[in-house]
């Protein structure tokens, strides 16, 4: 008797939209919570990160047939509504230390920075700044798991995803936004 193993298949809802940063790329489930946002000029990146934390599972991306409360949400930040993501549901699947960092991330608050170093010693792991970097590195989701808040020691931008000048947008923005309120 042959066994067959069968690859679960999981369905994702896909929007794309324009930002003053460029179009993204919002994936999230039937629940709403988002699993992979980035910039589609980095799909490659964002597709490899999916396949990296889905390689058991076969996904099948749809087109949304409604927009979802998580795009409105991000476009009412990009207005400088920076509190308006605050209440988005994200379902990471890196591993636990990873999951820990992004966890520590969206703890940052709108308008500030945080190195890499001091993020480390907030999970309890100070001698982990590499590990912790790495971990920023494998975000597959932007703004909201907000990875471009952090910086390096000497508070010189460091990689981003998204792209440097994102960064450089998104701290201005962050910034312009919080001192208005």
């Amino acid at each position: 008797m042959e066994t067959q193993e069968f690859m679960k298949t999981e369905t994702f809802q896909l929007e794309r939209f324009a930002t003053p940063t460029g179009r993204m790329v919002l994936i999230s489930d039937q629940q709403g919570r988002v699993h992979a946002l980035d910039w589609e000029d980095h799909d490659e990146r964002m597709q490899r990160l999916l396949a990296r934390y889905y390689r058991n599972v076969t996904l099948s991306l749809r087109d949304a047939s409604k927009e979802s409360s998580t795009k409105r949400a991000l476009l009412a930040y990009f207005d400088g509504q920076l509190e308006a993501i605050a209440d988005v549901k994200v379902a990471t699947s890196g591993t636990a230390f990873q999951n820990q960092v992004w966890i520590a991330l969206r703890r940052i608050p709108c308008g500030q920075t945080l190195s890499y170093g001091a993020l480390a010693k907030k999970i309890g792991r100070p001698a982990a700044v590499r590990a912790v970097g790495l971990a920023n590195g494998a975000n597959p989701i932007a703004i909201v798991v907000p990875c471009h808040r952090v910086i390096g020691a000497n508070a010189s931008l460091t990689g981003y995803g998204g792209g440097l000048e994102r960064k450089r947008w998104l701290l201005d923005h962050e910034a312009t936004a919080a001192s208005r309120t």
